[in-house]
C-alpha cells in the first residue's frame, strides 16, 4: 500500500520567471537552487533544503492554454511576522479558519495569480497573543 508522506513539490508554468523567483524569495523566503539541466528555462525554489516549487518558463501564449491548479499550501510557523511582511508589501490576504481543526489559512496569490494558502496553528493568530 502506498502512503503519502508529505508534499514533494508543485510545478508551475510561468511566462514571468524573474518576477516569480523574486516573489517566492521575498514572500516565502524560497531561494533558487540546483536544478537538472532541462532544455527549457526555469528554476527550482528551495525552503529548508527542499525544492518545493518548480517553475517552468513558457511563452505567454503557452501559459494561457495550460490548465491552472486551484491552490497549493504550505504549513508554517511565525504567523505574526508573515502577516506583517504581507502588510508591509501591500499584498492582500484573507485568513480562513478550518472547521473542526485548530488551523488558520492565510490565503494569498503569487506573482502569476496562483492561489496559495500558508497554514498556521490557530494559537499563532496575533489576536490570540
Amino acid at each position: 500500500m502506498t502512503t503519502i508522506q508529505r508534499l514533494d513539490h508543485v510545478n508551475l508554468l510561468t511566462a514571468n520567471l524573474d518576477a516569480m523567483i523574486a516573489w517566492y524569495g521575498d514572500i516565502l523566503d524560497m531561494r533558487p537552487g540546483p536544478r537538472p539541466s532541462f532544455t527549457n528555462g526555469g528554476a527550482w525554489l528551495y525552503a529548508n533544503g527542499e525544492p518545493y516549487v518548480h517553475l517552468v518558463e513558457v511563452s505567454s501564449a503557452q501559459k494561457a492554454e495550460e490548465p491552472r491548479i486551484e491552490h497549493f499550501a504550505f504549513a508554517a510557523t511565525g504567523m505574526p511576522e508573515f502577516l506583517a511582511k504581507l502588510e508591509n508589501r501591500g499584498i492582500p490576504y484573507r485568513i480562513a479558519e478550518v472547521p473542526d481543526m485548530p488551523l488558520l489559512q492565510v490565503n494569498i496569490a503569487d506573482a502569476d495569480g496562483n492561489h496559495i494558502h500558508v497554514d498556521f496553528a490557530s494559537a499563532e493568530h496575533p489576536s490570540k497573543n
